[in-house]
């Protein structure tokens, strides 16, 4: 696969998943003004079983499909990966629908799990846990054999159905959620409960309006692949058994690798309540109240840097299968470095940013109710989101070179390293104890993904890491001209006012962002970094 091709193929995928994702943190400001941060905390009760399920039911299908697909497409056999399309998708409506059954019917012992000691008159109720958890589950009906599309299209390196798909998905959800959240509340002065169990239930319907997408797709483009597939040199003539053998082994490490934020997600999700309620220093509701900053609020954030890396993840796997089948090792070596190189330039400014700016942005984009708990823990979780970047790609790269059990394996010494200290870190050392501890699980994963890709692919990691030293020092540069304009900038605007979080944030915003460009402009670093499609921002000879 050509370098143009693999980067528009990223450029569309990365501007898609960015959208998506931005979209997906513009929606909460509207929702956490009607529902609050105990309110959001109560939404994410219902959607973190809701993802676990979901990837468990789709066995990371999207990406091995892809893998699958992409393999013998370039092997000229178009017609195995037409008969695993149609065969896959019977097979995904099953698992679906098994995955419905199980969240709906333990739906109760999640919600106990959740919060063991419930103090009724001050927190979220176990009732209305369980309502939010039953509601998400019926999109688990729906979703998952709409990844068997989206895998098969980007086994053609086809990446506009995934990115429409997940653009119209996440908009017809927002809308669904933020209208039934306003009409239950405001119209008809309906409980907070039932207005969190309706917007969960927005799943299934954003997932109605991506597969409508899909079908359109599939529609137009029917005739084409079948042209292909009667076309195809060769034939292995794999049979079904033998052909699910190969997809499971791409998919089980691909599902596993994909549940990481997930699965760290899950832990805190049983522990963060129960262990700052048994510190005796928070009641349900304060604790609720951390709970809805971290994992809602704070995580919608730094989200947002990670979407390149996401979009990235995705894209990697058939191109990088491609040129691992291929034997192309100078292109499989362009691709890890202009991929190390993307993540590092974007993700390390973005958290230095998030990080200094914690409190001016939680209170412009939630309101100043919450921000001292809400910014006290945005600064303490900003700096995951190079890592949650780094090991999605990282991770990625593994899977594209036939070492899935090497992310698998870091993954593992991840969560291990999660569930020992997640507990005695939130009970130590308060609801930043999640954040710690997540940034001790994904640091140790990624560290060992590096050394794996180091050793497997024989990169040299000389030039990434000249990269990185002029992008750290660039931040903190970066880092100082923010300081110094925030600081001036709370002199004459405290933060007593949404009016003035306002004017700190775009001050300090517009310095920091304004002399990080002007800097890897100069150096050339811009440039080389974004490939030739920038290549006005190369430094002049």
């Amino acid at each position: 696969m050509s370098d143009s091709k693999f980067l528009r193929g990223t450029m569309i995928l990365s501007v898609a998943t960015f959208l998506s994702k931005f979209l997906g943190m513009i929606y909460i400001f509207p929702f956490v003004a009607m529902v609050g941060q105990q309110g959001l905390a109560l939404y994410q009760y219902g959607y973190q079983p809701y993802t676990i399920l979901l990837s468990l039911a789709t066995l990371g299908v999207p990406m091995a499909v892809s893998k699958f697909v992409s393999k013998y497409n370039a092997l000229g056999d178009f017609r195995t990966g037409q008969r695993l399309f149609r065969s896959g998708l019977f097979f995904m409506t099953i698992t679906g629908f098994i995955a419905f059954l199980l969240l709906f019917l333990l739906a109760p012992v999640i919600a106990g799990w959740i919060i063991s000691n419930p103090d009724d008159l001050n927190g979220n109720s176990i009732a209305d846990v369980v309502f939010t958890i039953r509601m998400v589950s019926v999109a688990l009906l729906l979703i998952p054999a709409m990844s068997v599309f989206r895998g098969y299209f980007q086994g053609f390196q086809s990446m506009g159905p995934t990115a429409v798909s997940q653009v119209v998905e996440q908009i017809v959800r927002i809308i669904f959620i933020l209208t039934m959240a306003f009409a239950i509340l405001y119209i008809w002065e309906g409980e907070l409960g039932t207005a969190i169990g309706f917007a969960t239930f927005g799943a299934f319907i954003g997932g109605l309006g991506a597969l409508a997408v899909l079908l359109l797709y599939w529609k137009k483009r029917k005739s084409l692949i079948q042209k292909e597939a009667e076309e195809s040199t060769v034939d292995y003539n794999i049979t079904l058994p033998s052909m699910y053998k190969e997809l499971i082994s791409y998919a089980l490490p691909l599902s596993f690798v994909g549940l990481a934020i997930p699965l760290f997600q899950m832990v805190d999700l049983f522990t963060f309540n129960n262990a700052l309620m048994a510190s005796e220093q928070y009641s349900q509701g304060e604790a609720e109240t951390a709970y809805g900053a971290f994992a809602g609020s704070a995580h919608k954030l730094i989200l947002i840097p990670v979407a390149i890396a996401t979009a990235m993840s995705v894209t990697l796997i058939p191109t990088i299968t491609n040129s691992f089948t291929n034997q192309d090792k100078p292109l499989l070596q362009r691709q890890i470095t202009q991929t190390y190189q993307v993540i590092l330039f974007l993700s390390i400014p973005a958290a230095a940013g998030l990080f200094i700016l914690a409190y001016p942005t939680f209170a412009v984009l939630f309101g100043l109710e919450d921000v001292k708990i809400g910014g006290y823990v945005l600064r303490y979780y900003a700096p995951a989101a190079v890592l949650f970047s780094l090991f999605s790609v990282t991770a990625a790269i593994l899977q594209g070179i036939n070492r899935q059990r090497y992310a698998v394996f870091s993954l593992v010494i991840g969560l291990a390293i999660k569930g020992v200290t997640a507990y005695a870190f939130l009970y130590t050392m308060g609801p930043i104890g999640g954040s710690i501890s997540t940034i001790a699980g994904f640091g140790a994963a990624t560290a060992f993904n590096g050394w794996a890709i180091g050793k497997f692919a024989a990169f040299q990691y000389g030039k990434i890491l000249k990269r990185a030293v002029l992008i750290i020092f660039f931040t903190v540069c970066m880092t100082a001209a923010v300081l110094i304009v925030k600081e001036g900038a709370l002199t004459l605007f405290p933060l007593t006012s949404w009016r003035n979080a306002l004017f700190v944030e775009l001050f300090s915003v517009i310095a920091g962002a304004g002399l990080y460009f002007i800097l890897s402009v100069k150096s050339g670093l811009a440039g080389i970094v974004l490939g030739e499609r920038f290549s006005i921002l190369k430094k002049p000879n």
